[in-house]
């Protein structure tokens, strides 16, 4: 067993080179563009969105379980659309809380890898053991709770598959720093 103060170093090295490399995916790479639409009209779309405060919110949306059967209700369905939509606040200060949210999410998925790897794993462990130890648990974090967003939400499952594929990548180089600076 490994003790989670002496896997200080790989927790916070692979969490600075997921933070580097998810910028490269997201702002170099054209990997995600095509992850949101535009919408037509959008000027008019913004217009009539204005007043509704920041949260999370679905249309129409029943106010009981008995309305889920009202014929009324079930036009609304009918008609269409069905919306499921975040309405945030933008400030100059968004970016660096969200980066910053991101770097200390990207802590606390190695700390869970180093604390199942340590658990599993004992010092001197050879490199492919750490790193399928330390890569599924990254992966698990990074990844897996994405699917949950195609099935529930209806996102578009392409965007939930490239979101999968950058979590391997995180969890893969995560895996190989763990490995490398694994105590002897």
């Amino acid at each position: 067993m490994v003790h989670l103060a002496q896997l200080w170093l790989p927790i916070l090295l692979s969490a600075v080179v997921v933070f580097v490399v998810s910028a490269l995916l997201h702002m170099v790479l054209p990997w995600h563009k095509s992850d949101f639409g535009n919408t037509p009209n959008e000027s008019a779309v913004l217009d009539a969105l204005r007043p509704i405060p920041p949260g999370d919110y679905l249309m129409p949306r029943p106010r009981s379980r008995g309305e889920m059967k009202d014929p009324a209700f079930l036009e609304k369905m009918k008609r269409g659309p069905v919306v499921v939509m975040t309405v945030m606040h933008w400030s100059p200060s968004a970016l660096p809380r969200s980066l910053a949210m991101w770097f200390v999410y990207g802590v606390v998925v190695s700390v869970f890898a180093a604390y199942v790897t340590g658990r599993g794993l004992g010092p001197g462990t050879e490199y492919p053991e750490v790193f399928r130890f330390a890569g599924t648990t990254a992966f698990l974090g990074y990844g897996m709770a994405l699917v949950q967003n195609s099935i529930w939400w209806s996102k578009k499952w392409s965007t939930t598959l490239k979101s999968m594929a950058d979590a391997l990548i995180y969890a893969l180089l995560s895996a190989g720093v763990f490995g490398w600076l694994w105590p002897k």
